[in-house]
């Protein structure tokens, strides 16, 4: 008696899932903890670096999908969201 040979097939490569849609996030959604610091503790409060990192890398990711995420412009919008945390953050000092 013969057995049935079963062969392997080609394998088809596993889809990537969609993307998720992003989280419903406005520009200054990030800072809204930093902006629920009592006034006394605000203005002796400094910022620790990663979440100042983490503010920028924030800031940035916006800039990129207000343009569409088009390539080429990565830097000029590290460089605007730093400017623009580091303003924020100031001006909340200040306050």
């Amino acid at each position: 008696m013969a057995t049935k040979r079963v062969s392997p097939g080609i394998k088809k490569p596993r889809r990537k899932a969609p993307p998720t849609a992003a989280p419903e996030l406005t520009d200054s959604a990030v800072f809204v903890v930093l902006e629920s610091v009592p006034p006394a503790m605000a203005g002796s409060m400094s910022v620790d670096p990663e979440v100042r990192l983490q503010l920028v890398a924030a800031e940035a990711y916006f800039r990129a999908e207000r343009r569409g995420f088009a390539a080429g412009n990565e830097l000029e919008d590290w460089v605007a969201a730093e400017m623009a945390v580091d303003s924020r953050l100031q001006r909340m000092q200040v306050a």
